[in-house]
């Protein structure tokens, strides 16, 4: 029900005094006036797609990159605004509800009402349908007095509908047109991102005024790239799941006669199980992008888990927790094929009780092999993407009774001489998405919806709110603005129905990166030897308050960092190639320069 958006809440003596704590703002957003600096204009990572999402984006492609710039900075050709119109923003939360998601909102309304009182801000009830139908919900003080800090969407609500197809695309112009809006402002992943760069130019085109900004807000940490470090919500899911988990490690370790199967949130990518393994150590952690790279099969799944449990009893240990992420199922090669064949049935109206008997032959005795509720659960229709109901499918049940029937079997022919194997599976999807947010998503959330608000003050259209240097304090981020066309990519992978279109698409676990590499050099270790770590329960105050998730901290992420000191090179090039200097001078800056152009060249 509407009524229901934007009651006061019943709150705990906790979360009273979270709403108490006031983000704070980094410098460049401090004051009312905006200062707005332009870079150079965008390219795309992936080169071969760059034609085709110039043609189809040709009124947001390459836009300029933005940094929004502190009191005390001086650049040339910097836009000072310091007269602000009032302005109508409307603002929808889209996709599944992540940690830190109502300070986006706060944010921008605090931006609004400080830059020009008389600015108004809609929240859309029901995320996109509720844009479709232009049910709104004026945003204000009073209604945000119990949601500040809090978690949850249930401020506005959500919707996990995309912004798609021709009639959607209608009704939000309709709306945005009606509401005489001057911005909307989409929270959400990379569907929802992708989505708001199709409206951008949409709206372009239609010379429609609304201008159109996306937050990058998913709990599972996929929408990252060259211009976003970090996404709100990651840090809270994977801070309450690691304490959950760590409670299960040492639950373990007290009984010493179960292994702990538990599936994480993650469909596209394994970054919150590759996060809480760094957080939690426990024994073992399988990665959808380890198993895609090396084609591993179920059987081999289950037998690499085997071999573990086996070694680990040659050490008198019969417990285990081992991770693994929602999202596996469909990197396990046969099985996504299987659930290919299932959806293309379904899409072609075959009810579900006659699957079985048109699956292909090799399909069909992969799908009598498995047990009962995994064929049920696999018959389910798929999401929007194509992709299975992931949070539906049980594959740590799967593989516990795989590993069951397997070491029974060693136990039978004499080549396991332990204990018999003892499973218990959990699933943490839904326990976390819905806690309170970590000091670190209070504050990142705020910062992104106030950039929203210097983003619409700036006339910009087709942009991601930014902030980079994140795992410094947040008087030393940097904020910013970055066209979402840069963000775009086109696959020709055939792994989904969406082939040959420009996305955001996931990140998924880089496999040659810091982070991965630091799990598997302690692989051995954490499978042998019962490292287990509590970091335990969130924290508001403390020596602890303000750590950030392990992944953050170790990667290298400064990339517009790198750029600025390319260019300072290039200056300092400039400077000392003038007319005038020696012959040896521009000999010797020829061929360093076409050295590195050669380089670059290959690279791409």
């Amino acid at each position: 029900m509407d009524s229901d958006y934007g009651v006061p809440r019943e709150l705990s003596a906790l979360q009273k005094d979270r709403l108490i704590y006031q983000p704070e703002l980094p410098p460049c957003l401090q004051g009312t006036t905006v200062r707005v600096e332009f870079g150079d204009a965008t390219t795309l990572a992936e080169s071969a797609g760059a034609h085709a999402i110039s043609q189809s984006f040709p009124h947001t492609h390459g836009q300029r990159l933005v940094h929004f710039l502190r009191a005390t900075t001086k650049v040339p050709g910097a836009q000072i605004i310091t007269e602000h119109t009032a302005l109508r923003v409307g603002v929808v939360f889209c996709g599944r509800q992540s940690p830190g998601g109502h300070n986006v909102v706060w944010g921008l309304h605090e931006a609004l009402k400080i830059h020009n009182p008389k600015s108004t801000l809609l929240g859309f009830l029901g995320g996109s349908e509720g844009l479709f139908a232009q049910r709104t919900l004026e945003i204000t003080d009073d209604i945000l007095s119990t949601y500040k800090n809090q978690g949850g969407y249930d401020l506005l609500g959500r919707t996990k509908d995309q912004i798609r197809t021709k009639e959607q695309v209608n009704a939000a112009m309709t709306a945005c047109n009606a509401l005489k809006l001057d911005g909307l402002v989409i929270i959400g992943g990379v569907t929802s991102n992708t989505d708001a760069a199709q409206l951008a130019e949409i709206f372009a085109e239609a010379k429609c005024v609304t201008k159109v900004v996306g937050v990058p807000v998913t709990l599972n940490g996929d929408l990252k790239n060259q211009f976003v470090e970090a996404n709100v919500g990651f840090d809270t899911i994977c801070k309450v799941n690691s304490q959950l988990i760590s409670n299960v490690c040492t639950d373990a370790l007290s009984a010493e006669k179960y292994y702990y199967f538990i599936r994480l949130m993650g469909r596209k990518a394994s970054h919150v199980a590759l996060e809480c393994t760094l957080q939690s150590h426990p024994n073992m952690v399988i990665l959808g992008e380890e198993v895609a790279a090396s084609n591993l099969t179920i059987f081999d799944l289950t037998k690499q888990i085997c071999d573990a449990v086996q070694e680990r009893a040659e050490q008198d240990k019969y417990h285990g927790v081992i991770l693994l992420p929602e999202g596996l199922i469909e990197n396990i090669p046969e099985v996504y094929a299987l659930l290919q064949e299932i959806h293309s049935l379904l899409r072609h109206g075959v009810s579900v009780d006659k699957i079985s008997s048109q699956l292909s032959p090799w399909a069909s005795a992969l799908f009598e092999f498995l047990p009962p509720f995994i064929r049920k659960q696999l018959l389910l229709h798929p999401e929007s993407d194509d992709s299975a109901q992931l949070s539906q499918i049980e594959t740590e049940k799967l593989l516990a009774e795989l590993v069951e029937e397997e070491m029974n079997k060693r136990q039978k022919e004499g080549s396991y001489k332990g204990k018999k194997f003892n499973a218990i599976c959990h699933f943490f999807g839904y326990q976390a998405r819905g806690s309170l947010p970590s000091k670190f998503d209070c504050d990142y959330a705020y910062v992104l919806g106030q950039i929203c608000y210097h983003i619409l003050a700036a006339g910009l259209n087709g942009y991601m709110a930014t902030v980079t240097n994140l795992k410094n304090p947040s008087n030393k981020w940097r904020c910013g603005a970055a066209p979402i066309t840069a963000m775009l990519s086109i696959k020709h992978d055939g792994r989904a129905m969406t082939i040959g279109k420009p996305l955001v698409h996931p990140a998924t676990v880089d496999l040659r990166g810091k982070v991965y590499e630091l799990v598997r050099q302690n692989a051995r270790k954490l499978l042998l030897d019962d490292i287990y770590r509590n970091p335990g329960p969130l924290q508001f105050d403390g020596p602890s308050v303000d750590s950030r998730v392990i992944s953050l901290c170790v990667e290298d992420l400064d990339y517009m960092g790198r750029i600025k000191e390319v260019n300072e090179y290039l200056d300092k090039v400039r400077s000392i190639v003038k007319p005038g200097c020696s012959q040896d001078v521009v000999k010797a800056a020829l061929s360093a320069m076409s050295s590195v152009t050669n380089i670059l060249s290959h690279v791409f």
